[in-house]
């Protein structure tokens, strides 16, 4: 039986570092400083041979309901309500705190299981504060060391007696030996799978309102979110569905992921913005689609520019949305000026969808997920070997290629062997001297034709051996 648990504690006590542990990789940001992690970050975990959902979040910490901190807690106590039970976290090292006393209280209230944990507890110091533990009254704690590994077979046992019910050995049932077949790669003309969850980034610079859009596509207050500048830190993934605002159209299954700001290279000097940007470019390595996130009262900055030159030779499918809409006048003219800006500056992906959005009103969203889902559909096309050589002869035909040296480059077919981007190879003499305009121009014809608006193409070149050349010939002596 599936469940899932919380990591709470005050800031520093080694929660991002315990939940990297469980999870057996490097996903959540981890420093020396406390309050690195600010969103509540979800992953599957590993505990012996328990499987469950573990969530990691932000450090407790009193304040006003509307600052920081205090929006901070609110994002941990819909955790613990998430959650099936709890591990609450103190620093063995430093012993017990009035903040943790404090917290001890919050976590009795929730009524949820509960298993204490002393993390730190490595050495004679760790040791004597993993005992003060008892005195929070929660139950007898469990000194471990999230960095070393220390301590997991009692954790273990500990979770296994918390929640007796959901680690109880599974009941098997006997599966069917009936073969079903595996269907390899058709001529359908698309590598789309829509059985898949589609994977989207949200990337732009700080303040664009990315936590916001996402929180008002998922419906509910799940990311972080305020007028500071830099606010997200980790790239948190969110699972949802869209069937669109009236739900009534197909259900799709979707993976967001919120990502920090990402500034100009030469801003860049904290170690942990440096950690929180090369998180954001890894979420859009994942990525089947990028949404770049503009503000539409200042677009088209250089850095915004340097995204999405990034996402194009990531290979990944760009969406452009104009966040804050809402504030601009004379959408309709403006609307048309920045698509003509965003063909101009981006040729690269010469029509990539430009929507205007609002995410604090949710305008525009019906439209923003239109285009993911079209330019998602682009992005997995395959075009057929017939009509790419119908469209590459009349092409050569009306603009061949440039001579070199006195003799005539030959391009004799083309064909598509793979998409997510499109990729095309073109065969023929002498193409290791086809220039660089030429390759150019015919990406733009096929983008033209073929109609793939806001994908990168990529196109190899394959020269063939010249048949009466000195391979293959016996040498006379």
């Amino acid at each position: 039986m599936s469940f899932t648990i919380a990591i709470i504690g005050r800031p520093n006590v080694g929660k991002s570092t315990l939940f990297n542990r469980l999870v057996g990789r490097k996903l959540a940001l981890v420093d020396d400083r406390p309050g690195v992690t600010r969103d509540r970050r979800e992953g599957d975990a590993r505990l012996g041979d328990l499987s469950f959902k573990i969530i990691d979040t932000a450090g407790l910490e009193t304040g006003d309901v509307e600052s920081l901190s205090g929006r901070m807690r609110a994002q941990t106590e819909a955790a613990i309500e998430l959650a099936d039970a709890i591990f609450f976290v103190i620093d063995a090292r430093v012993g017990v705190t009035p903040t943790d006393r404090h917290f001890a209280e919050l976590v009795r209230r929730a009524g949820k299981p509960l298993v204490l944990i002393a993390n730190k507890a490595e050495g004679k110091q760790g040791e004597a504060g993993a005992l003060d533990a008892w005195e929070l009254g929660l139950g007898e704690p469990v000194p471990l060391s999230a960095e070393h590994g220390d301590g997991f077979g009692s954790l273990f046992e500990a979770v296994l007696q918390a929640l007796p019910d959901s680690t109880g050995p599974e009941i098997e049932v006997e599966e069917d030996n009936e073969v079903r077949p595996v269907f390899g790669e058709e001529e359908d003309g698309t590598e789309l799978d829509i059985t898949k969850p589609l994977r989207i980034a949200v990337v732009g610079r700080p303040n664009a309102g990315k936590s916001t859009l996402i929180n008002r596509l998922v419906g509910e207050e799940r990311l972080l979110t305020g007028p500071e500048a830099g606010l997200t830190r980790d790239s948190i993934s969110v699972d949802f569905q869209w069937a669109g605002r009236d739900g009534d159209g197909p259900v799709r299954q979707m993976k967001l992921w919120d990502t920090a700001g990402l500034r100009r290279r030469a801003n860049v000097q904290d170690k942990l913005e440096k950690l929180a940007t090369a998180d954001a470019l890894r979420a859009v390595r994942f990525a089947e689609v990028v949404v770049l996130l503009l503000d539409a009262t200042i677009p088209f900055e250089k850095q915004d520019l340097t995204i999405a030159d990034l996402t194009e030779r990531e290979g990944r499918a760009l969406v452009i949305g104009l966040n804050k809409w809402d504030l601009i006048e004379d959408q309709g003219k403006k609307l048309i000026e920045l698509r003509e800006e965003a063909d101009r500056l981006l040729p690269q992906v010469r029509g990539a969808p430009v929507v205007p959005i609002s995410g604090l009103t949710g305008a525009g969203l019906d439209k923003l997920m239109g285009a993911i889902m079209r330019v998602q559909e682009t992005w997995n096309r395959r075009i057929s070997t017939g009509k790419l050589n119908r469209w590459l002869t009349g092409v050569v035909e009306r603009t061949p290629p440039p001579a070199v040296s006195g003799r005539r480059i030959k391009i004799r077919y083309m064909t598509q062997p793979k998409a997510r981007p499109p990729f095309f190879v073109i065969f023929g003499n002498q193409l290791d001297q086809l220039p660089t305009s030429y390759q150019r121009f015919l990406t733009n014809g096929l983008r033209q034709t073929f109609d793939l608006p806001g994908v990168p193409i990529r196109i190899s070149t394959r020269t063939q051996d010249n048949p009466y050349g000195t391979k293959g010939k016996r040498k006379i002596y």
